[in-house]
């Protein structure tokens, strides 16, 4: 009977401990995004989806679901419409990935991530010889 009670206990402690992270991540969020972007930030119409966890050793069938949503590599991130399809295939890998509400113009391509992705050159040309030259 002890060791019910102790893991009743347990259980109703790590749900608190968890709704309390919920909080204050929502709070942070709400912090970062600053109070004049609620009221006039456009509609959350797609989701951000990034890969977290590897598929390796998974039912081939949660492999096809993440190949389905355009997903290949851990880390991997894709942009999908709002919709009951993408929404039940993001349920059945919910463990393995993220999902964000982004809006429409939060969306990028595969080459706008790598262009972000990509270093500062390190240094800035102000000006050349040449181009002096020549006037």
């Amino acid at each position: 009977m002890s060791s019910t009670l102790i893991r009743s206990s347990f259980m109703n402690h790590s749900r608190a401990f968890c709704l309390k992270r919920q909080i204050s991540t929502s709070r942070v969020a709400s912090l970062e995004a600053g109070p004049s972007s609620s009221s006039t930030s456009a509609p959350k119409t797609h989701y951000k989806i990034t890969l977290q966890r590897s598929a390796i050793a998974l039912p081939s069938r949660v492999k096809a679901t993440l190949e389905s949503l355009g997903i290949h590599r851990r880390l991997q991130t894709v942009y999908h419409e709002h919709n009951p399809i993408n929404a039940g295939k993001i349920l059945r890998v919910k463990e393995l990935v993220t999902v964000e509400n982004v809006s429409a113009d939060e969306v990028r391509t595969k080459t706008e991530q790598r262009r972000e992705r990509r270093p500062s050159r390190g240094f800035v040309v102000k000006g050349s010889k040449l181009s002096q030259e020549a006037l």
